[in-house]
């Protein structure tokens, strides 16, 4: 697959260089490329991806993913112009700096940060996936000593076809993809990240842990 990238910090270049070694081509979409502070790692991926403008990598692929700050979502989204049948993969969380430091949610229950930008971006079939996990769990997701458990990639949409993909891209990171409904269930799946981040500052920023799924 093409796979365009908006966003190059350490999400975005995790799941760039993961899915480039499944074999998927990369596009980094960036404010300016070759240029800043923050650059897609395209020397270590090699032939396998590039970076673009933000507008160009949108168009130049069929699946978009989102992985900036919270943010930056709107003017990203603008950037990129025209998104009607693009398969768009929100992997954001609408999370608020409160002022003690502790960190919450600023949409919820009656909304999420999926449907908003479902909103910002008419036409274009959005998933909610990859957000309940730091970068890390995107570097590498093997967990030796878990026998034959898989970590579990949650994911909503209301696009089948958007969410066969995602499935297959979650596959191929060796994920156990679970399909939890329609894209309204990002109003779960967004609290669910929350509880993940508190979880890992809890440990002592211990990120070496994932959510699995037993059955019978």
């Amino acid at each position: 697959m093409k796979i365009a990238i908006i966003g190059a910090g350490k999400l975005g270049s995790a799941l760039g260089k993961a899915w480039a070694k499944a074999g998927h081509y990369i596009i980094f979409g960036v404010r300016s490329p070759g240029q800043g502070k923050t650059q897609p790692p395209l020397a270590e991926i090699g032939v396998g991806a590039t970076s673009m403008a933000v507008p160009d990598a949108a168009r130049a692929s069929d699946i978009i993913v989102l992985a900036t700050p919270w943010p930056a979502v709107a003017d990203a989204i603008k950037a990129m112009g025209d998104l009607r049948g693009k398969v768009l993969i929100d992997c954001t969380n609408p999370l608020s700096l409160n002022g003690d430091g502790s960190l919450s949610l600023s949409l919820g229950s009656t909304t999420s940060g999926a449907e908003e930008i479902e909103k910002m971006a008419p036409g274009a079939q959005v998933v909610k996936a990859f957000n309940t996990y730091g970068w890390e769990n995107f570097a590498n997701s093997d967990y030796p000593n878990a026998a034959s458990l898989k970590p579990v990639m949650f994911y909503c949409g209301d696009h089948d076809a958007a969410k066969a993909t995602v499935q297959q891209l979650a596959s191929d990171l060796n994920f156990e993809p679970v399909d939890t409904g329609g894209l309204g269930m990002s109003r779960s799946l967004e609290p669910l990240a929350l509880l993940w981040i508190r979880l890992n500052v809890r440990e002592g920023r211990n990120a070496n842990f994932t959510w699995a799924r037993l059955t019978r």
